[in-house]
């Protein structure tokens, strides 16, 4: 595993520099996916090394539902950055995502059930990410999975990048018996974004 780059000194600074850094991965290296998720991985390990910079209007839970903010979306919707913020014991249903991504926790943990593609989804194994761990997705090694909040009685907040609009990408949730696909696009619960220039 790669160490984690620190990519900038502190606070909002960090959110700046990561920005910046995933605009020129993805410029060199032109839709190459392995490269990006390659590339990618350790500076978001950098990212979610350091817990300073994501402002707590982006970290507030919800009592019934995780909810995804949006922190950034390149221009050319190349990729976007939320923050999953999870409250005690929520979890996401079934789902895929269609593009690439990458997961890194910030607070707290996370535990993710693995399936199989196509059909009926069948359990293929079980992960769990702690603080400052990076895991990656897409269609091409994996990316069917249901997510949840490791703990019980606390708040877990998690990081992703995605290689698209994520909130307005066509993906499914998947029955947990029967497999039958049903369309989504998740959106975002913020209508404004963070400011990554303040001091």
């Amino acid at each position: 595993m790669n160490e984690p780059i620190q990519v900038a000194e502190s606070g909002p600074h960090r959110l700046r520099a990561f920005i910046a850094a995933m605009t020129r991965l993805v410029d060199a290296a032109e839709g190459d996916e392995a490269r990006i998720l390659a590339g990618g991985r350790p500076l978001l390990a950098g990212l979610v090394a350091v817990d300073d910079w994501l402002p707590e209007a982006y970290a507030q839970p919800d009592p019934v539902h995780y909810r995804q903010y949006l922190l950034h979306c390149d221009p050319l919707e190349r990729f976007s950055l939320v923050s999953f913020v999870w409250g005690p014991g929520q979890r996401t249903p079934i789902h895929d995502h269609t593009v690439w991504g990458l997961i890194g926790v910030l607070r707290g943990a996370e535990e993710a059930e693995l399936f199989t593609p196509g059909g009926l989804p069948h359990p293929t194994g079980r992960e769990r990410l702690e603080a400052g761990m990076v895991d990656a997705v897409s269609p091409r090694i994996g990316d069917i999975h249901r997510v949840s909040n490791a703990y019980a009685d606390r708040v877990s907040i998690s990081i992703h990048v995605y290689g698209a609009n994520i909130g307005a990408v066509s993906r499914h949730v998947f029955d947990a018996a029967t497999g039958a696909p049903k369309g989504f696009v998740s959106g975002y619960a913020n209508e404004t974004l963070p400011n990554p220039w303040r001091n």
